[in-house]
């Protein structure tokens, strides 16, 4: 039971020590000292070189902080803007569509490593390797694959089977590399003099656009290209 004088000192303690706001947000004192170098937290009150005392808020904000990241993608740079806003988070809903709409929304669970990866794929070590050397599996976090991955890698395995290799399709990088390029160049053109809610709204517009645009005019070649072949076997 607390006595009267410890329930005197707890009362005037200036804040939370760094172990106490480790164990309220389950994050690692390194993680929170580096949002705390970025700006994203109050100053801590120092009272000795040894001993710091962090405001109770840091738990809400590196809740925050974690939720944006993982729910929507967000950098730091760009959640500092938004607790720099005081709060006023409605004024970003349509750069978090965005980041919806590029990256889909992020799944925890079902990532699979390496090995799973391969018995899920029929993949063999080799030939994944071949495929991440050749960027023609991009995963989002570093031997760490979804399902798209998965559904890639199963279709790569088919390839493979055909007598097919890496290298055979690397010209995807290298042509979606340069349709990327001309892209961002001109949502850069588009949108670099609007601002930061107009060049959202408009980038997100372009993104719709871009993904209609690769899979209509890349299929229709494609099907013009088959219509004026004579059969099959025609040669170039």
């Amino acid at each position: 039971m607390l006595t009267k004088n410890d329930k005197g000192a707890q009362s005037s303690k200036p804040g939370l020590r760094m172990k106490e706001l480790v164990d309220a947000t389950g994050v690692p004192k390194s993680t929170i000292l580096h949002y705390l170098h970025q700006g994203l937290l109050p100053e801590p009150i120092k009272t000795s070189p040894n001993m710091a005392y962090y405001d109770p808020r840091s738990i809400g904000l590196i809740t925050f902080i974690q939720h944006m990241q993982l729910r929507h993608r967000l950098s730091l740079s760009e959640i500092r803007r938004m607790i720099d806003s005081k709060g006023e988070h409605a004024d970003f809903s349509v750069h978090l569509e965005l980041n919806d709409i590029i990256f889909g929304t992020p799944r925890k669970e079902g990532l699979l490593d390496r090995e799973a990866f391969c018995t899920a794929t029929g993949l063999t070590p080799d030939q994944l390797k071949a495929l991440l050397t050749n960027r023609l599996l991009l995963p989002h976090n570093e031997n760490r694959f979804d399902q798209q991955d998965v559904s890639m890698g199963t279709m790569y395995a088919r390839a493979f089977s055909y007598g097919l290799r890496a290298k055979d399709l690397a010209y995807y990088v290298k042509l979606g590399e340069k349709i990327v390029d001309h892209e961002m160049a001109l949502r850069q053109r588009m949108t670099y003099h609007l601002p930061y809610n107009e060049d959202a709204t408009l980038t997100m517009e372009m993104v719709k656009s871009a993904r209609m645009s690769r899979a209509y005019i890349i299929d229709r070649l494609f099907q013009h290209r088959v219509a004026a072949m004579k059969d099959l076997k025609e040669e170039e």
